[in-house]
């Protein structure tokens, strides 16, 4: 046999392994912006598209079954400009066109919000369609609303898009290109976390500065996932986690799943397969395959790695991870039993919180004061006018009124 007959044995045999592993373990990757893309491109007019034959994404439904995509979060994106503004009804309508999206492709698509949903998908040979809200700036501010959307399917919420919150500091932060705002998380932002454990809410630390990766590792009761995040070490961009960050992740059993983004694969425009394998193989060695996932962010990028174009194209990345010599647990765990176990304990701790209120206390008003935003429930303020007036509010009047009758009687 000759040197080229055996490598392409060799490579036909690493992708029989790697098709067998995905055929046994489903591929769950944290983050993919199809919806947003269905927004930019269609309006979410989802009667004007058919996933079986649109072109121009990464994404479509023969490019799905060909990846062998075994679960998805879909991201729930809007941009930052939304901040302040129509942020929360954005959201809720790219929410809305990932149900619409289940619903007109029940034969491929299933609506999911559990470990135990994704693995019947999984069984059912359909992909398991969970939403990731990608920013915090989407529930404005509002305990109320991260609720609402967990209500509504929502399974992880993004701390901080590229942009600060006003309870939180985002990722440009570290490169100085944006000021600090709360030193990290404001004390609002450290009750949210807690909230979001409570709901059973996937706390998602990409996007955001070391400081928070490090507070929220620090106090949350649950794992913590990176949806879509790479290496520091291996290309050192911001957005990517550091060595010491990994470390802490296998620590609280969380996971980081890794972004095919050439910018973050390579810290430049070009990237082959091989470069994201290399994330992959540092994540491994530093913290250990229990921590490492697949978050290719497809449709949310402009530049892909060669060899990794399309959804269709993960199986190739699987088996280069078999040519490394990654052992098929250790594959599997990567695929996705690691998303699996993190899901499952961030539901036992929200069962295990069961008997505990809601936290409803309100972020303060001087920290979200706008001219687009009323401040009614809040005390001393004028658009309280016709409730209950407050104790200083009535001690005002009273002195008014004893000014009034002071005055009359001098007359």
């Amino acid at each position: 046999m000759s040197c080229v007959n055996t490598h392409i044995w060799a490579e036909d045999t690493y992708m029989a392994r790697a098709l067998r592993l995905m055929s046994e373990t489903p591929l769950i990757d944290g983050h993919n912006d199809l919806p947003w893309q269905l927004r930019k491109q269609f309006n979410n007019q989802l009667n004007k598209v058919d996933l079986n034959t649109l072109t121009t994404t990464h994404t479509n439904i023969p490019k799905i079954k060909e990846g062998r995509l075994g679960a998805q979060f879909w991201s729930a994106y809007v941009p930052c400009d939304s901040q302040y503004k129509d942020a929360v009804r954005q959201t809720l309508e790219q929410i809305d066109v990932i149900h619409r999206m289940c619903q007109k492709y029940p034969e491929t698509f299933m609506f999911a919000t559990s470990s135990q949903d994704i693995m019947e998908a999984f069984h059912q040979n359909k992909t398991a369609s969970l939403i990731g809200v990608e920013g915090g700036h989407s529930i404005d501010s509002s305990l109320g609303t991260l609720r609402t959307m967990y209500q509504l399917g929502v399974r992880y919420l993004t701390v901080t898009h590229s942009c600060n919150t006003p309870w939180a500091d985002n990722w440009l932060v570290d490169t100085g290109s944006q000021p600090s705002e709360h030193n990290g998380l404001s004390s609002f932002g450290k009750q949210l976390i807690g909230e979001m454990n409570r709901v059973g809410m996937l706390i998602d630390l990409a996007h955001v500065t070391v400081q928070v990766m490090n507070q929220v590792l620090d106090m949350s009761k649950a794992p913590v996932i990176f949806s879509h995040s790479s290496a520091y070490s291996v290309c050192p961009h911001k957005r990517n986690v550091p060595d010491d960050i990994l470390r802490k992740v296998n620590e609280k059993q969380g996971i980081v799943m890794v972004n095919f983004y050439n910018d973050y694969v390579t810290c430049s425009k070009t990237a082959t397969l091989s470069n994201v394998a290399d994330h992959f193989d540092h994540i491994k060695e530093v913290a250990g395959a229990s921590i490492i996932g697949f978050g290719g962010d497809y449709d949310g990028v402009g530049r892909l790695p060669e060899g990794l174009e399309d959804v269709s194209k993960v199986p190739a990345l699987v088996a280069e991870l078999l040519r490394r010599d990654w052992t098929d647990e250790e594959v599997k765990a990567a695929l996705g039993n690691n998303l699996l176990r993190v899901l499952r304990e961030v539901e036992r701790v929200r069962d295990s919180l069961n008997g505990t209120n809601p936290d409803d206390v309100p972020i303060p008003y001087d920290e979200v004061k706008s001219s687009c935003r009323t401040s009614y429930g809040y005390p001393d303020n004028p658009d309280n006018a016709g409730a209950v007036p407050s104790l200083s509010s009535l001690a005002l009047l009273l002195s008014l009124a004893l000014h009034s009758l002071i005055i009359s009687k001098t007359l």
